[in-house]
C-alpha cells in the first residue's frame, strides 16, 4: 500500500529562538527561521488532511506521575505558554482516538491524553513553519530514563504511517528536536558538531533508517536524546531524500533542519532485477547452461541449433547463440545467470584446448 505521508520536516526548537538572550547570534536565528518558513510554505502547499508533530516533553507533564514512551493528544485543543507567548492549536481529537485504535491493532500501546499542554518544543517549530491548521501532537519520552530505543521509535513511526494510510489521510509529519545539546549540565557549551555533521550528511542523502543504529548510551553521550522524535518521523517518512537541508552550529546547539515535500519515486535500476516475464525462456536456457553439463555439451556442439530449439524471439535466440552476455544483460536478463553460464562454457572450451 502506497503511504499517504506526503511530506514532513525535522526542525530545532531551542528556547533561545524566543527568549533571544544577548548570547544568541541573531543572524543564525534569522537563517533558521527563514529555512523553517520555506519548509512550512512548501508543506502547506501540499494541503495535507492531517498534521502530526512528534515532540519530546521537557520533563514538564509526563514526568512524576507517568512517563509513557508515546502519548497521543485526543482533546479538541492544546494550549501552552512560553517566553510571554501563548500557544493554542486546535487538535483533531477524533482522528487522534482513531489513530490510537489503529495502533492498538498493530501491537503498539500508546497512551492518550485530552489535556496535555504545548511547550516550546511544539510551539517553536509550528510557529516557525507558520502552521495555523489543526495539529495532532504525539509526545515521545526523551528525557526520563528508561526511554524507548531508537528501533522502537522508528517502528512506531512506521505504524503511524500505516495507520494514517489505512484511514486515507494525506499526512505531513513534523519532528521537533535535535541536534546535540546538554541543557542543565556542564557540557551545555560543547555540542558535538563532528558527530552531528556526520549524521546530518547521512540524513541529507535520504538514509533516514540510519537513525535506528544509535543506542541509548551514544545518544546520551552526544547530547542527542531528542533524536527519538526524529526516529519516529523517519519511520513515518521512509527512505526519502530531503528537498531542503540546513545546518547552523551555535555555541550550545547544532540547529539542523530538513524538509520533505516532493513526491519521490525509485527510478533506480537494480543491478540484479526480477525475472521479466518476456525473458523467462532465455533465463531458463541460461540457467540450464550454468548448472547442467549435458546442456553445455549440446550448446557447444551447435549453439545456433541449441538456441533455435528453445523457441525464443529472434533477438534473444541470436544473443544466446553468440553467448553475447552484454546484449542479454541489456535486455534485462539477471546478470548473474549469463555470467555463470558463460563462465562454465569458457571452462569447458579451455579444458578442450589443453
Amino acid at each position: 500500500m502506497h503511504s499517504t505521508v506526503v511530506g514532513g520536516a525535522m526542525l530545532p526548537h531551542a528556547p533561545q529562538f524566543f527568549t533571544m538572550p544577548d548570547t544568541e547570534d541573531k543572524d543564525t536565528v534569522i537563517r533558521v527561521r527563514e529555512v523553517a518558513a520555506k519548509i512550512g510554505e512548501k508543506l502547506r502547499a501540499l494541503d495535507p488532511d492531517l498534521w502530526i508533530i512528534f515532540s519530546n516533553d521537557h520533563a514538564e507533564q509526563f514526568f512524576h506521575d507517568a512517563a509513557p514512551p508515546f502519548t497521543i493528544h485526543v482533546g479538541g485543543e492544546a494550549k501552552g505558554q512560553f517566553a510571554g507567548r501563548d500557544f493554542h492549536w486546535q487538535v483533531p481529537g477524533e482522528i487522534g482516538l482513531e489513530l490510537v485504535r489503529e495502533l492498538y491493532k498493530q501491537g503498539f500501546d500508546p497512551a492518550f491524553s485530552s489535556t496535555a499542554k504545548i511547550d516550546y518544543a511544539i510551539g517553536i517549530p509550528l510557529t516557525h513553519i507558520g502552521l495555523t491548521a489543526p495539529v495532532l501532537p504525539i509526545y515521545v519520552n526523551a528525557y526520563l530514563p528508561p526511554q524507548p530505543p531508537m528501533e522502537r521509535c522508528y517502528q512506531f513511526g512506521q505504524a503511524v504511517a500505516r495507520a494514517v494510510t489505512a484511514m486515507g489521510l494525506r499526512t505531513a509529519v513534523i519532528c521537533s528536536g535535535g541536534m546535540s545539546h546538554f541543557p542543565g549540565t556542564d557540557r551545555y557549551s560543547n555540542p558535538e558538531l563532528k558527530w552531528d555533521q556526520a549524521l546530518f550528511d547521512t540524513l541529507a542523502k535520504g538514509k533516514l533508517k540510519s537513525l535506528i543504529g544509535f543506542d541509548e548510551a551514544e545518544l546520551d553521550d552526544t547530547g542527542n536524546i531528542e533524536l527519538r522524535c526524529w526516529a519516529c518521523g523517519a519511520g513515518a517518512l521512509g527512505e526519502r531524500v530531503p528537498d531542503i537541508v540546513s545546518m547552523e552550529p551555535s555555541w550550545h546547539h547544532n540547529y539542523a533542519s530538513f524538509g520533505w515535500f516532493s513526491e519521490q519515486k525509485d527510478t533506480r535500476e537494480a543491478h540484479y532485477p526480477s525475472i521479466k516475464p518476456e525473458l523467462v525462456g532465455l533465463t531458463s536456457a541460461l540457467h540450464a547452461l550454468a548448472h547442467q553439463d549435458p546442456e553445455r555439451r549440446a550448446f557447444l556442439e551447435n549453439p545456433a541449433a541449441y538456441a533455435a530449439a528453445r523457441q525464443l524471439p529472434p533477438e534473444q535466440a541470436e544473443a544466446l547463440a553468440k553467448m553475447d552476455v552484454p546484449a542479454m544483460v541489456a535486455m534485462g536478463t539477471h546478470p548473474l545467470v549469463p555470467f555463470l553460464a558463460n563462465m562454465q562454457l569458457e571452462r569447458i572450451k579451455k579444458a578442450a584446448k589443453a
